[in-house]
């Protein structure tokens, strides 16, 4: 069985490299999936409001056979919960779904800018933070703009934020930044927004060199330049090949080579105008 390595967070919490991503599971589906993937040795789990599959999530950790503790998980609250106070209600009702006493991470879902409450909803997670309901709180979908914003106005930086992440949307200004302010990125849809990315010769070529498939290449890719990744998946089969990524690394001819996927800035969701 093989452990994603752990990552430190600015908190001093530490979240597993690579996490199981569990949108658009129905709860019947996600619980047999979280089951099947701490089974192979996954450890994190990535859940959400908007995913109606809370409950599910929570079957799956009570019939894992393994521990709480031992286990990362995360929930993000969406528009609903924006404003002062609000998230209160809503981690409450997230916590009640998973049948848990705390989340490991909770995410502001999207910033919604145009609704501009996304400061006063980080104060309300600040306060969720210290009253021990959630050990590290952070962002999803976020831009430079908008961390500088939470940076002048709120007292805690984000330990994560989590966005649209792959070789063909590398998102390395926004990356950049958040390393220069000690934030974690966490990739969503890493292996793609579609399938159209693991088509790529480019990544069957670099497979072959090392006997991996190219969803392990993208995978690798995350993980060498310090990424979390959290691939979705409720096949047993290509939980494990996610999980197989540790023993093989990338040269600087096959980053070089991933840089040509690469779909330009305006590539991937644009959060300014999107979100829920």
């Amino acid at each position: 069985m093989t452990l994603a390595p752990l990552i430190e967070l600015n908190d001093g919490f530490k979240i597993p490299q690579l996490g199981l991503g569990t949108w658009p599971l129905n709860d019947s589906e996600v619980a047999d999936a979280v089951v099947e993937a701490v089974s192979h040795g996954y450890r994190h789990v990535d859940t959400a409001k908007k995913y109606g599959n809370e409950k599910g999530v929570g079957n799956g950790i009570r019939a894992c056979g393994v521990a709480r503790e031992e286990l990362f998980i995360t929930t993000k609250l969406d528009g609903e919960f924006h404003g002062s106070g609000k998230a209160i209600a809503g981690l409450d009702g997230s916590l009640e779904r998973l049948g848990l006493e705390y989340v490991d991470l909770l995410l502001i879902h999207w910033p919604l800018p145009r609704r501009d409450e996304f400061v006063s909803t980080w104060k309300t997670f600040e306060e969720l933070q210290a009253s021990g309901k959630v050990r590290s709180i952070g962002v999803s979908n976020f831009k430079p703009a908008h961390l500088d914003r939470l940076f002048s106005e709120t007292s805690v930086v984000p330990a994560v934020n989590q966005i649209q992440v792959s070789p063909s949307i590398p998102r390395s200004v926004a990356r950049s930044f958040n390393e220069q302010h000690s934030i974690v990125t966490e990739s969503y849809s890493p292996l793609g927004a579609s399938s159209d990315l693991l088509n790529a010769p480019v990544l069957s070529s670099i497979g072959g060199k090392y006997g991996k498939t190219p969803g392990q290449v993208v995978l690798r890719w995350h993980v060498q330049q310090g990424l979390v990744a959290i691939p979705k998946t409720a096949n047993p089969q290509r939980m494990q090949e996610n999980l197989d990524v540790f023993d093989f690394e990338l040269d600087q001819d096959d980053l070089t080579k991933l840089q040509t996927l690469d779909g330009g800035p305006d590539a991937g969701v644009d959060s300014d105008v999107q979100g829920h």
